[in-house]
C-alpha cells in the first residue's frame, strides 16, 4: 500500500464529499437559513411595530383619560353650581315665605289691636254711660243717645 495512493483516494474522496455537499445539502441548509433569518427580522419588525402600536394606544389611553378627567370636573362644577343655585332659590323662597308670614302677623296684630280698641272704646262707652247715670241719678236710653255714644267713642 502505498502511502500516495490512499492519500490520492483520500482527496477523490473528500472532494466528492465536498461537492456532493455542496450540491445536495449545501442548497437546502441555506435556503432553511436565510428562511430563519427572514422569520427573525419579521418578528422583530413586528414586534418593533408592536412597540409602536403599544405606545400609540398609550397616548390614546392618556389622551381619553385627560378628556374624561376634564368632562367629570365639568360635571362636578356643574352641579356645584346647581347645588349653590338650589341654596339660594331656597334662600330666596324661605325669605318671601317669611315677610308672608311676618304680613299675616303683622296683619293679625293690627286686626287684635282694633278689636282691642273697639272693646275698650265699648267698655269705656259703657262706663261713661253708667258714670253719667250715677251723676244724674237717672236712667238714659242708650238706644236714644247712640249717635251720641258714638261720638263719644270714636273721641276715645
Amino acid at each position: 500500500m502505498n502511502i500516495n495512493m490512499t492519500f490520492l483516494g483520500q482527496m477523490i474522496t473528500f472532494a466528492l464529499l465536498i461537492w456532493f455537499t455542496m450540491k445536495f445539502i449545501w442548497p437546502p441548509l441555506n435556503k432553511a437559513i436565510e428562511e430563519r433569518q427572514h422569520k427573525i427580522a419579521e418578528g422583530l419588525a413586528a414586534a418593533e411595530q408592536s412597540q409602536k402600536n403599544l405606545a400609540q394606544a398609550q397616548q390614546s389611553v392618556d389622551a381619553e383619560l385627560r378628556a374624561a378627567r376634564t368632562k367629570a370636573n365639568e360635571i362636578i362644577e356643574q352641579a356645584h353650581q346647581r347645588a349653590n343655585q338650589i341654596v339660594d332659590q331656597a334662600k330666596s323662597d324661605a325669605i318671601v315665605e317669611a315677610t308672608r308670614q311676618k304680613a299675616l302677623a303683622d296683619a293679625e296684630i293690627a286686626a287684635s289691636a282694633n278689636r282691642a280698641r273697639e272693646d275698650l272704646r265699648k267698655q269705656v262707652s259703657t262706663l261713661a254711660v253708667s258714670g253719667a247715670e250715677k251723676l244724674l241719678k237717672r236712667e238714659i236710653d242708650a238706644n236714644a243717645h247712640k249717635a251720641l255714644l258714638d261720638e263719644l267713642a270714636a273721641e276715645i
